[in-house]
């Protein structure tokens, strides 16, 4: 009987009561209450739509089992717009890959629905050339931007040159509206551009190929002839000519706003580096004042010799290796456009006065990153005070910085941080 008793009591504790349910209900979110005749799926479509777009691919799949209802939200052609291929090798690659059955769904059910397309792969031949036979099978795609992207070493050049451009071009001559293309890396070559041009020259904006070998100076002028919405644009230095730089500045073509050209040099003193008309420089300038100009050097310091003694409207400059003070100092009195500048290695000698050329010379500089290099406390504090508060990056390493006698490095925080009118600390590592 006791036992009788208590089994009730606690049956009786497991419902609540009446009190209890009007707090629940006054406190429950009235959003989120559900009524005794709804349940998940009823949601409204538009709000699965939304659940399904924050759910990652292999959530999205498992959800659409639910019901009748989520699987044809699962089907929705908005939520296929946008996707990333990803592929790797379970033997050299932790990534997920992108499953074969679905990649086939894909394919099979909403090829016509893409338009925001990517493929990731890793550094093995298998990825790429997987990736080279999803492309040849979008052949009733409307796609917009297409990027390929190697997450290691650059494993679309190892693919057959005749797959990759067969593959490529089916998509560009099926897709008739691509607006953004990243093909770096690949070899794309000089006819599978001009299949690119003859399709998409009305809505191509941009368009970034560095490190693609098969790829001439002509090639890459036909797309600056026929291409006039061209507004962003990167490419290796040995396809940048006066020519490029003229077809990009003519009355028929839009303002440029980003021109991004890397510098590469593999084996010292077997490249040869053309020169480029003040002249060309000056007619983009005047096309497109507002254009950002980014180069990327990687060189050895003989072969600097052809690169700015003469004015050049370059913005942003990297220099991944050493670089001389003879370049650092022309760059103080050639490049006035400057706004960021990052050197990472230069020498033993202080750059004091080529810092200070530069202070004086590039009035809109904004950000500077300093690696292995030299600069006198002193030198570092007068090169602040002259550009003031306008340097919104300043990423300098401790080991930079040799004291003086004007300043140690216990002093020299305060100092600078009073030039630019916040605190500022000398960094531990390199930051850019």
């Amino acid at each position: 009987m006791k036992r009788g008793r208590t089994g009730l009591k606690s049956i009786c504790q497991t419902f609540p009561s009446h009190e209890e349910k009007v707090k629940r209900q006054k406190w429950a979110p009235s959003s989120f209450s559900l009524t005794p005749m709804q349940d998940w799926g009823n949601l409204p479509h538009h709000i699965i739509l939304q659940i399904f777009q924050h759910l990652s691919l292999v959530d999205r799949a498992r959800a659409s089992s639910v019901c009748r209802c989520w699987n044809d939200v699962f089907h929705t052609p908005d939520l296929w717009r946008r996707f990333e291929f990803e592929l790797n090798q379970p033997a050299t690659s932790y990534l997920r890959s992108t499953h074969p059955d679905l990649i086939q769904q894909i394919i099979k059910k909403h090829a016509q629905h893409l338009q925001y397309v990517s493929f990731k792969v890793d550094s093995c031949t298998e990825s790429a050339e997987a990736a080279c036979d999803i492309l040849s099978q979008l052949v009733n795609c409307t796609i917009k931007t297409l990027g390929l992207i190697s997450t290691a070493r650059p494993s679309f050049m190892d693919v057959s040159q005749a797959h990759f451009v067969s593959a490529l071009t089916v998509v560009f001559v099926n897709s008739k509206s691509l607006s953004s293309i990243k093909i770096d890396d690949t070899p794309v070559d000089d006819p599978s551009l001009k299949v690119l041009v003859a399709n998409n020259s009305d809505t191509l904006k941009l368009l970034k190929m560095s490190s693609c070998p098969h790829v001439s100076p002509a090639g890459i002028l036909c797309v600056a002839d026929q291409c006039h919405g061209l507004r962003e644009l990167a490419l290796n230095y040995h396809l940048l000519s006066d020519e490029l730089l003229l077809a990009l500045s003519t009355e028929k073509h839009v303002h440029l706003e980003h021109l991004r050209i890397d510098v590469v040099s593999e084996n010292p003193g077997q490249t040869h580096f053309h020169t480029i008309k003040r002249s060309s420089w000056e007619a983009l300038v005047r096309h497109s004042p507002k254009v950002n100009i980014v180069m990327y050097f990687f060189l050895y310091e003989e072969e600097f010799e052809p690169f700015f003694c003469e004015e050049t409207p370059v913005t942003h400059l990297y220099f991944g290796r050493a670089v001389s003070k003879e370049m650092l100092g022309r760059i103080g009195l050639n490049c006035p456009r400057l706004v960021e500048l990052v050197v990472c290695a230069n020498g033993l000698e202080p750059l004091d006065e080529e810092l200070i050329r530069i202070a004086q010379r590039c009035k809109s500089l904004t950000a500077i990153g300093l690696g292995e290099c030299e600069v006198t406390c002193s030198g570092f504090v007068e090169f602040v005070k002259m550009c003031g508060g306008r340097l919104t990056q300043l990423s300098i390493m401790e080991e930079v910085l040799i004291p003086d006698s004007s300043y140690n490095l216990e002093q020299i925080h305060s100092e600078v941080s009073k030039h630019l009118g916040r605190m500022w600390f000398p960094d531990m590592m390199p930051t850019w």
